[in-house]
């Protein structure tokens, strides 16, 4: 195992990689901007390095000063958390370059897998199915009209680069094609360097469901069963949970999703912790979409109902240990649902609401887990992404689990500030939501 290693994030993700650091003994050194200098995470690592201004650019995703602040403080590796520099090659190859282990999957199966385009074609050829669509990127507009015109509208048009719905456009016709490739190739550009795109039949109403695996680098690999992430606000999710409804509505849906999800993990050879992640159709077929090469800020409803600490498994695996763990030896123990908070308004389009936390009382109770990133005093600035917490409830049955949820909810205060909680709370008392009976486009149409 590691004696130290650098979190090259912020927020709730590095204080919950730190909570896991401290519990197997690893030294910990924090990266900090001068807007985060009074950050929770900053003062539970056992060192602490700022590392530029407030601005990403010129902090977090400043590959210079993170290194060196590695350098510095002579840790052995760097955990990138998700979001930043988590799905960049070339951060992997410049922490390799630098002679420290970085944790998480080979710069080479990253950059397949980063590129939606080129990921779609290695899955379709690994047997995985996958949404009909153009084969690898579309070359101009006159092309997109003809590939959308064979698949009938409407479309989707998505940037090959990235995540997080960026760069995702719905095109109902002809007219609207071009104005979703001109707004998908802007945001493409502006927030990865890159305007590739492609083109996929549009699936009304799926459900997004995805699957956590982990592989060792000597082959070894296993799933960590499914999450349902079907309430999402603008292609981003917001509520997730484990197991998903889906899988006992549908007779072997679980069964042929995971075989999948492995099938992709097996050609790649792929490592450390990843997610593939599917849409399903209102009749139960699955498509691949996508596969994430890191942790994911939904991974604690995985660890709620499997019992195993990730972050735990990520360390190990970089640190060259094998995988002991066998598929039979992970089991399902009741249902976890992660409500992520947010500072923002969703009565108005969901916009950040950034200010200042006044009072910070987080809930407690049965089954209550708390991944958070601010504290009473923490300024929420507009530099950076404004979730602040997450919060997790499980419970032996889902009903269980969403009065949990609820309860806690309820029992949260955040002082002064305009946070999505009221949302969360109206969508756990829906019957639609209560039933299970929830798609991508669901939320928005409750709050549009």
């Amino acid at each position: 195992m590691f004696d130290s290693i650098l979190i090259a994030n912020r927020g709730e993700i590095a204080a919950r990689i730190i909570r896991t650091c401290k519990s197997i003994g690893v030294r910990t050194v924090a990266v900090y901007s001068e807007a985060d200098a009074s950050a929770p995470h900053v003062a539970a690592a056992d060192e602490a390095v700022e590392i530029g201004p407030a601005h990403v650019t010129k902090s977090y995703l400043n590959q210079e000063a993170v290194l060196q602040a590695a350098a510095d403080h002579d840790v052995d590796a760097i955990h990138p958390g998700y979001g930043l520099m988590s799905e960049n090659p070339e951060f992997v190859r410049a922490v390799e370059d630098a002679g420290l282990v970085f944790i998480g999957p080979r710069p080479e199966v990253m950059e397949l897998m980063g590129d939606k385009a080129r990921a779609r074609a290695f899955a379709e050829e690994a047997g995985v199915p996958v949404v009909p669509g153009s084969d690898g990127p579309v070359e101009n507009a006159d092309e997109a009209k003809k590939i959308a015109e064979s698949l009938g509208y409407p479309v989707l048009v998505k940037a090959s680069a990235g995540g997080g719905g960026i760069g995702m456009n719905l095109a109902a016709n002809e007219k609207k094609l071009e104005k979703a490739i001109k707004t998908s190739i802007r945001r493409a550009e502006s927030a990865f360097g890159d305007p590739t795109f492609y083109i996929e039949k549009y699936v009304e109403n799926p459900r997004h469901v995805e699957i956590q695996v982990l592989a060792d680098n000597d082959g070894h690999a296993v799933h960590f069963f499914e999450r349902e992430c079907s309430v999402q606000r603008r292609h981003q999710k917001v509520i997730e949970e484990a197991p998903s409804p889906a899988s006992t509505r549908f007779d072997g849906l679980r069964d042929r999703m995971t075989k999948a999800a492995l099938a992709l993990v097996e050609a790649s050879e792929y490592t450390n912790a990843g997610t593939v992640e599917f849409i399903v159709s209102p009749d139960g077929e699955f498509y691949f979409i996508e596969m994430n090469t890191r942790l994911q800020v939904e991974h604690p409803v995985t660890e709620m109902i499997t019992g195993e600490d990730l972050v735990a498994w990520q360390l190990r695996i970089a640190a060259g240990e094998s995988l002991s763990l066998a598929q039979e030896d992970l089991s399902i123990d009741g249902s976890a649902i992660e409500c992520r908070i947010y500072a923002e308004n969703p009565d108005k389009r969901f916009m950040p609401a950034p200010g200042n936390i006044t009072e910070w009382i987080e809930p407690t109770g049965d089954g209550i887990r708390v991944d958070s990133g601010v504290t009473a005093n923490t300024k929420v600035t507009p530099y950076y992404d404004p979730l602040i917490a997450k919060v997790i409830a499980h419970g032996e049955s889902r009903m269980q689990a969403i009065e949990r949820m609820k309860k806690a909810l309820n029992e949260m205060t955040i002082g002064e500030l305009t946070t999505n909680v009221p949302m969360h709370l109206a969508v756990l008392s829906k019957e639609q939501f209560v039933d299970g009976h929830v798609h991508t486009g669901w939320l928005e149409t409750e709050y549009s």
